[in-house]
């Protein structure tokens, strides 16, 4: 997927109603996650990553910073996620529990 051509979220955007479900791609491109719930809002925004399973059973729940993650809409306007992080180093955050 050519993410050159999507338009970033504004600040404004990093909601949980907009982020809430949104594909989040590796650094291969692959998708390793799905964004499960967000906390806090502004500059001090954390995301929960459900990560592996199989349509979301069995996936285990990390926190990150919003901060490491690009987050964007496609020429569809579908919102997803870019981050450098990989599938693996994702699954080895401590899981997150509420």
């Amino acid at each position: 997927m050519d993410h050159s051509k999507h338009t970033p979220l504004t600040r404004q955007e990093l909601t949980a109603d907009i982020i809430a479900d949104a594909p989040i791609y590796g650094a291969g491109d692959e998708k390793i996650g799905t964004v499960s719930h967000v906390h806090g809002s502004g500059a001090i925004t954390d995301v929960v990553i459900d990560v592996g399973g199989i349509l979301g059973i069995g996936a285990k729940p990390v926190l990150v910073s919003i901060d490491q993650l690009n987050l964007m809409r496609d020429e569809d306007g579908k919102v997803h996620g870019v981050t450098s992080w990989t599938k693996d180093q994702l699954e080895a955050l401590p899981e997150h529990h509420d």
